[in-house]
């Protein structure tokens, strides 16, 4: 009898830390978006909806793979230079994931399986008007707000040593450990924004197309790391030839970037 409670007893604790799998076979996309979008959508308070997708494909070609296309389009209500259309690249190849969710009681439920990952970037048709709000955004970025502020009650005495206490200061900074330097290389480096370091980045890229890692961190004083993930995503890597060990932009980022250059 006192085992079979103890069973139960386990059994019903065990049941209200369940993960709720009713949803785990439902299809779910991942996609990877802008970041200016991504706040264009938080920024969204009313049920209608922020974007569509509109999937075409070529009815001759309905094998290949290349005739499957993704827009997506954004409601409209966007203001400024933010495009309204975007190209979505579909990856296949990525390892399996799934989404999960935690209530406010703590319960952990399986929302979906990723089925589809996705790269979102503005369209070629609005791709001036990114490269627009880019340079808006950096130019914002570079105004400076410091102030100077003149203090009228300079009560400066009171920092000062009074008579008898040289001796007694001294006599104790000798008791202070000395404080080694900080070297250059273990110095924190503070994460920017990443929408911000984006464009300091293809301004780097103007300046010269091809830049080593080494480089790059000195002139944008980021961590190492965090520009691999940046780099990754906007360059390519010289592996081999004369520019072995740089990177440089990939052929679509590098033509907007000549074009701007061009203006």
């Amino acid at each position: 009898m006192d085992e079979e409670q103890s069973n139960s007893s386990s059994n019903g604790s065990t049941s209200n830390n369940n993960m709720d799998t009713g949803k785990a076979d439902r299809s779910v996309w991942l996609m990877k978006c802008p970041l200016v979008v991504a706040k264009s959508w938080q920024s969204h308070t009313d049920p209608h909806p922020v974007s569509k997708v509109v999937v075409s494909l070529d009815p001759l070609r309905p094998e290949d793979p290349s005739s499957l296309q993704f827009t997506m389009e954004m409601s409209g209500n966007e203001t400024g230079n933010m495009p309204k259309s975007y190209s979505l690249n579909m990856f296949k190849d990525f390892v399996p994931m799934c989404v999960f969710s935690e209530g406010s009681q703590g319960r952990v439920a399986i929302e979906g399986k990723v089925e589809h990952k996705f790269d979102m970037k503005p369209h070629n048709t609005n791709m001036e008007e990114y490269r627009k709000m880019c340079r808006e955004r950096t130019n914002k970025s570079m105004i400076k707000n410091r102030q100077i502020q003149v203090i009228d009650n300079d009560r400066g005495v009171h920092m000062r040593p009074m008579p008898g206490m040289v001796g007694l200061i001294a006599s104790n900074s000798k008791d202070k450990k000395k404080t080694a330097p900080v070297k250059g290389s273990e110095v924190k480096r503070t994460r920017r924004d990443r929408g911000e370091l984006e464009d300091i980045m293809f301004k780097l890229f103007e300046r010269q197309p091809n830049w080593a890692l080494k480089q790059l961190v000195q002139e944008t004083d980021q961590p190492a790391q965090f520009l691999k993930e940046i780099l990754n995503e906007l360059c390519v890597y010289n592996k081999r030839g004369t520019n072995q060990g740089t990177y440089e932009l990939k052929p679509e980022y590098k033509k907007s970037v000549e074009d701007t250059g061009d203006e």
